[in-house]
């Protein structure tokens, strides 16, 4: 199939169109992606001036001293807890590992399994009771009483509950409201009467 030279010259024209229409696309998206760039660098400097110091600011005043006051509790339930549980399972475990090990050696040198001794392990176990009552007693006298009322964590559900329920209304709001200017009208568009 053979084009007349008209059809050639216009096809030409055409694609000389389209090679001066690409590169003026190309020169456009460049400077599109250097707007882009410069937009994102301000961004960047405008988080580090403004949003950071904002945020850090807000966590000092409303968030730190509860983040501390965790950070305390856990301290504490640590140290007078569970530390504490723990050395008691290490401490048996380990008189269990020592009663085995003089089992052992009292086998060992002949002298066969021995009925123990009840005397010696009542006065123990009534030692031991006496400082567990001790301790518990000093315990339960300085306890802190229970603390009344509602705690950060209530405040700030309630505050989330009010600031939700203040969205819903005002979407509801928004979306029911009599605006003439939100509805489209039934008839289509027609010229304006001159």
């Amino acid at each position: 199939m053979s084009l007349s030279r008209k059809r050639k010259k216009e096809l030409r024209k055409l694609q000389t169109q389209a090679n001066n229409l690409w590169e003026s696309q190309q020169v456009l998206v460049g400077e599109a992606a250097s707007v882009a760039r410069e937009a994102s660098r301000q961004l960047g400097h405008f988080h580090r001036e403004q949003v950071a110091p904002q945020v850090q600011a807000g966590y000092d005043k409303y968030a730190a001293p509860y983040v501390d006051r965790g950070v305390q509790v856990s301290k504490r339930v640590l140290e007078d807890r569970i530390v504490p549980a723990a050395g008691a399972v290490v401490g048996s475990a380990l008189s269990v590992w020592d009663a085995a090990a003089e089992t052992r050696d009292r086998l060992s040198a002949g002298k066969g399994l021995a009925m123990p001794d009840s005397d010696k392990y009542a006065k123990i176990a009534n030692k031991y009771s006496k400082d567990a009552a001790k301790k518990l007693q000093a315990r339960l006298a300085g306890a802190p009483p229970q603390k009344q009322g509602i705690g950060a964590g209530g405040v700030i559900a309630i505050i989330l509950g009010v600031a939700a329920a203040v969205g819903v209304l005002y979407a509801a709001w928004q979306t029911l409201r009599a605006d003439d200017e939100l509805w489209v009208a039934d008839d289509p568009l027609r010229a304006p009467d001159a």
